[in-house]
């Protein structure tokens, strides 16, 4: 089976350095891997949701919940011990939402150049105390 994507991971932290703020940055460990002893591609999407609501949360002051996750294709695989960076980039702010880009980078256990896992685009909502959707207060223009 072809992947949709012709990505050479071998050249990816040639050419490309992460966009955006780090956010999230931990390392991979044994408790997310799947049968194969690699790190479990839902771990890392659900890493990923979790850097953008921190940054989003940060943005609009206060309490978020996801909207939308897009979809993510995996450059390379992620090993035990690979020290995950999480960037988070802002698109777009509505008057209660943020849409934003996640790229998520790894540094492998044998010290290797950074290279970059994957990406997604995340909409993140404010909501009130009871869940409601709030006008968000950014702290960004």
């Amino acid at each position: 089976m072809e992947s949709h994507t012709d990505i050479d991971s071998e050249n990816v932290s040639d050419e490309l350095t992460p966009t955006g703020e780090l956010t999230l940055k931990l390392p991979a460990s044994h408790a997310a891997t799947n049968m194969f002893g690699d790190v479990y591609g839902g771990w890392v999407t659900s890493q990923a949701v979790l850097a953008a609501e921190m940054r989003a949360a940060v943005e609009s002051e206060g309490r978020v919940a996801t909207v939308s996750v897009g979809s993510l294709d995996f450059f390379s695989p992620v090993l035990v011990g690979t020290i995950l960076c999480f960037y988070t980039d802002i698109i777009e702010m509505g008057r209660s939402s943020v849409r934003l880009r996640v790229e998520v980078w790894g540094r492998c256990p044998d010290g290797r150049a950074l290279r970059k896992v994957t990406e997604t685009e995340c909409v993140i909502v404010a909501i009130d105390e009871d869940g409601h959707i709030r006008r968000a207060q950014y702290v960004t223009p």
